[in-house]
């Protein structure tokens, strides 16, 4: 099955690049359009897009409000990767706090715009991790809660292992490789984390992890 897209932004020349780079592909289909932020709970809930790739800056609804909405509202949520023109914008870190799952930088090539995609929709890695500890070094603030939060987590060793290495952008098979056990073995572990950090995906997992102090964003 072809990973399905909704674009949402309120530029029309964007959404057109990013629909004949998508479609160029045989394993993505663009399923829709909207212009703005608050087109975007009817959409998903009728089209049932796999990746949302919305614009972080809309005149009505921006993306951060449209993140929190479709995630708070709509039983089973598509993966929402923000689109940017700057990638260390207070608005992109915002919108990974929200519960965005990626950001993709409008400049982008069209080989890094379908990878990212496809990264997001497969979950199984960190997008541009380098990028998201820039933002968490910058404009995360260590709050007090999120280290309360990942005290009562109560990982194990092995679960705080995973973690860091999350951190760093490795993907399942590569931490599975680096700790010499089995991709399922993994998988299992990074639920866990999840499970117990209250963390939709691995992005929120990690940006717990950096705000809590438990990984050094520098």
């Amino acid at each position: 099955m072809p990973v399905t897209v909704l674009l949402v932004d309120d530029e029309p020349l964007v959404r057109a690049g990013l629909r004949a780079v998508l479609e160029a592909q045989p394993d993505i289909e663009v399923v829709g359009e909207a212009a703005d932020g608050a087109a975007v709970i009817p959409l998903v809930r009728q089209l049932r897009p796999d990746v949302v790739a919305m614009d972080v800056r809309m005149p009505l609804l921006d993306g951060i409000e449209a993140t929190r909405a479709v995630l708070r509202t709509v039983a089973e949520p598509p993966k929402i990767l923000v689109v940017t023109t700057f990638e260390d914008d207070a608005y992109v870190y915002e919108a990974l706090r929200a519960g965005a799952d990626g950001f993709l930088l409008k400049r982008a090539r069209p080989a890094e715009i379908v990878h990212a995609v496809r990264l997001v929709a497969e979950g199984e890695s960190l997008l541009f991790p380098a990028s998201v500890r820039r933002l968490a070094a910058r404009y995360g603030d260590g709050e007090r809660p999120a280290r309360a939060a990942l005290e009562r987590a109560r990982l194990t060793e092995r679960e705080e292992e995973v973690l860091r290495l999350m951190a760093r952008g490795l993907s399942n098979a590569e931490i599975a490789a680096r700790l010499v056990v089995g991709t399922e073995t993994v998988k299992s572990h990074v639920s866990a984390v999840l499970a117990k950090l209250g963390a939709r995906d691995r992005t929120q997992a990690v940006i717990a992890a950096y705000e809590s102090g438990f990984v050094a964003p520098r």
